[in-house]
């Protein structure tokens, strides 16, 4: 076995086997809290570095039904740039969708982010070009919402107009720093609570994970909205997925 694999499962049995994390002292509205004590555990230094998170392997800790590749922005937004016609904040009020309950805060998330191979009610799709960029697209006659010539500017009322582009060697070099090193693995809980197991998957490359984006598997999952500026724009799985790649349990 490999020595590095070693260590992580030793560390994996010492300071996390049977236990259930301990968030007394965090936030108690950060989602995120049990994640940074497995980090803490497993003596992995959170930080934004694109890199594997402990010996060459990315650690992900159980999620109760999808498990999330990284949250990584696009290269390109239609908001962004010296010959922006709008703003952030009117990108989401055109694109995105009003939430009743925060005070008509709009977002891109839920029912109009973009997915593959079919067209939203909000005329959006995400699409693979011949180079392997992938891109957020918006075409007028696919926008279904009965307003839309009143929310779409004019000069926005267009086919195939690029929102969002994710430039193919940013996602490549994005994906395979932190996943085609020596793979990853993903500590697991039982059904007490208590973490019980760590499963190893192998690396992950460009293209296979392009494939899976191609086929859906392997989805845009966008959180962005107003009054943060921070894009939220997670690439995510469904854990049937993740499941399917595990190479070694322990």
């Amino acid at each position: 076995m490999d020595a590095d694999k070693q260590k992580i499962i030793d560390l994996f049995n010492e300071n996390v086997k049977g236990k259930i994390p301990d968030t007394s002292s965090a936030n108690s509205r950060h989602d995120g809290k049990e994640g940074h004590w497995l980090e803490q555990q497993m003596g992995v230094v959170a930080n934004a570095s694109n890199s594997p998170d402990i010996y060459g392997y990315e650690m992900k800790n159980t999620t109760k039904s999808k498990t999330s590749f990284g949250d990584w922005s696009a290269d390109e937004y239609i908001f962004k740039g010296g010959n922006a016609e709008i703003s952030r904040d009117e990108f989401l009020e055109i694109f995105g969708k009003p939430n009743e309950n925060k005070g008509g805060r709009c977002s891109w998330s839920g029912e109009p982010c973009p997915k593959i191979g079919v067209y939203n009610n909000f005329g959006q799709i995400l699409e693979i070009d011949e180079l392997g960029n992938v891109k957020a697209i918006y075409s007028y006659s696919e926008d279904q919402r009965t307003n839309k010539s009143e929310i779409i500017p004019e000069s926005l009322q267009k086919e195939n107009l690029t929102l969002a582009k994710w430039n193919s060697e940013s996602l490549k070099d994005k994906l395979e720093r932190k996943f085609n090193q020596k793979g990853w693995f993903k500590c697991e809980k039982g059904s007490d609570g208590t973490y019980q197991t760590i499963n190893f998957g192998g690396p992950i490359n460009y293209d296979n994970w392009l494939q899976l984006v191609r086929e859906g598997i392997v989805f845009f999952d966008s959180g962005m909205y107003q009054t943060n500026p921070r894009n939220y724009s997670m690439w995510r799985a469904n854990n049937n997925l993740w499941e399917s790649l595990i190479t070694s349990r322990y």
